[in-house]
């Protein structure tokens, strides 16, 4: 899922193409996409884009007569720029919106259509769609330390609730641990003061870097939870590129937690409660456990 780096990506470089241009038209796949009737999306037509913005992982376009277009791209929507009125030949393109210099595609991969598009009229509307977590990039650390321990949840929980911290999933979420070098599973409410300001660092740091880095790209194609310079998310089994350990993980629901033991655990390995279940003591405590275990 695109999260706050991606989707800042996207904003900044529609903003370079779409301020102050009139929308042509709004050609839909499925109408099942826009969750909305009123305003009709039509009423976009012919109105000029007067602004961007992003609300959590979600881009808010505004128009020429109070209609803000909200647009959550969730697991599998990109956005692409295009020559004007590119086809809707993919069976992944949703829907194109059409400017005289160009045309913005949405498109989604895979069986499960989730990307949603809703049409508002006034800024009331949006605060539906405000979840109400901190920005992580505009928040103090007194701030950050008291969305972190609210509730009590693993940090790997807290930093992807959408009600504490905005815009931060699955992925960077792996990236800010392993900067911080916190174990996913330990729990907000017993991090040391120490702990706190080394999580509070690294998630600005590592969301700012790669802010910059997709800053480079004429237009963020390339949006993925899946990166060749992530250090951990999405690099099960490959070297930690501070220790050259194997990078773990565990499984739960859609997500997954990645992880270095020997930068983050302290060499232990971590089990989710239905592996610990199941397993119990065949459970590999350690990295030396789980290597003796493939040596045999």
């Amino acid at each position: 899922m695109p999260e706050l780096p991606d989707v800042t990506a996207y904003v900044e470089a529609l903003e370079r193409r779409i301020v102050d241009h009139p929308l042509e038209r709004v050609r839909l796949r499925s109408p099942f996409l826009v969750r909305t009737a009123d305003p009709p999306i039509g009423a976009l037509e012919g109105r000029r884009v007067l602004g961007l913005r992003r609300m959590g992982k979600r881009i808010v376009i505004g128009f020429e007569g109070d209609l803000f277009l909200v647009l959550h791209l969730m697991i599998a929507g990109r956005l692409h720029w295009r020559d004007r009125g590119a086809p809707l030949g993919s069976k992944y393109a949703l829907a194109a919106f059409d400017f005289a210099h160009g045309s913005l595609v949405l498109t989604e991969a895979g069986a499960k259509k989730r990307a949603s598009l809703h049409l508002v009229r006034g800024e009331p509307a949006l605060s539906e769609f405000a979840r109400g977590g901190i920005e992580p990039l505009e928040s103090s650390r007194d701030d950050f330390a008291g969305a972190l321990r609210r509730e009590q949840h693993t940090v790997k929980r807290a930093l992807t609730d959408p009600t504490l911290f905005s815009g931060i999933g699955n992925a960077y979420s792996d990236e800010i641990l392993h900067r911080a070098k916190l174990s996913p599973l330990a729990m907000t409410t017993k991090l040391s003061e120490a702990q706190v300001d080394a999580l509070y660092d690294a998630t600005r740091a590592v969301l700012s870097e790669w802010i910059e880095r997709l800053r480079g790209e004429e237009f963020p194609e390339g949006v993925t939870a899946f990166r060749e310079d992530f250090a951990v998310h999405g690099r099960y089994g490959k070297p930690c590129p501070v220790c050259g350990a194997p990078v773990q993980r565990i499984v739960f629901a859609e997500n997954e937690a990645n992880y270095c033991a020997r930068c983050q655990t302290g060499g232990k390995l971590l089990a989710d409660r239905s592996l610990s279940r199941v397993l119990k003591d065949d459970w590999p405590r350690t990295l030396e456990e789980l290597e003796e275990r493939r040596r045999r």
